[in-house]
């Protein structure tokens, strides 16, 4: 069982992120050098759907990944689901003109529906934030419909020695960088470890196997500083 939270406990974790909500789209563009959107617009074009899917987005932060599903999916129901209000609030902002959208507070590791609910399911840079990546992905796993589509975006932990060594050095200085585009230098060192600490995309692979996901195949981004992962219920 992989506990990828272990600096913080769950209440400390939503206040840290009720701190970063106002800042956390411009650093998240900083902390991927400008390549989140697009990463996330490559992880929804490869995706099978139907127009009138049913779509669920765990961990949605500001509603980014919720909004390129609602534009790929324009005849069906898209939820977004957060367990930090000021997050949430963020999100509402940029979503409410988006009709078939819905956003709602609640918890990854235990998601407020029933099973085999939704014909997809995303989550974009929060699996190595909850406190058990395992159980997420176990609640992710049931509230899919057999046949139904996962698909991860996650920091990662690159494997060419050239590209480590960089990957590091950028992040040791990401902190600094974060304070002084208005975050708290604290909370991105934390933000900073936990991507660092989380495991690379061939155990996530062998996490989503082991939670009941067929056909799991992943892709790096950056060189392997980031990867989609994909699997199937």
């Amino acid at each position: 069982m992989v506990k990828t939270n272990k600096l913080l406990n769950e209440h400390q974790v939503n206040a840290l992120f009720s701190r970063v909500a106002p800042h956390y789209d411009l650093l998240n563009n900083v902390i991927s050098l400008g390549t989140q959107k697009l990463w996330r617009h490559e992880m929804v074009n490869q995706l099978q759907v139907k127009a009138t899917a049913n779509a669920l987005d765990v961990c949605c932060g500001t509603g980014d990944l919720a909004i390129e599903l609602a534009k790929r999916i324009p005849n069906g129901r898209i939820t977004g689901i957060d367990f930090n209000h000021k997050m949430l609030k963020l999100a509402f902002e940029k979503t409410k003109m988006i009709g078939n959208l819905v956003l709602v507070q609640g918890d990854a590791m235990h998601l407020p529906f029933h099973d085999n609910t939704f014909d997809i399911v995303t989550i974009g840079f929060g699996l190595r934030n909850v406190p058990d990546a395992d159980q997420a992905l176990s609640e992710i796993y049931r509230v899919l419909k057999p046949g139904g589509q996962f698909a991860s975006l996650e920091m990662s932990q690159p494997t060419n020695p050239m590209v480590k060594f960089g990957w590091k050095a950028y992040f040791n200085i990401f902190p600094v960088m974060a304070s002084i585009a208005g975050g708290n230098y604290r909370d991105y060192q934390y933000l900073k470890k936990t991507s660092q600490q989380f495991v690379s995309a061939h155990q996530l692979a062998r996490m989503m196997k082991a939670a009941g996901f067929k056909e799991v195949h992943y892709q790096p981004l950056n060189f392997g500083a980031a990867a989609l992962h994909f699997g199937n219920k």
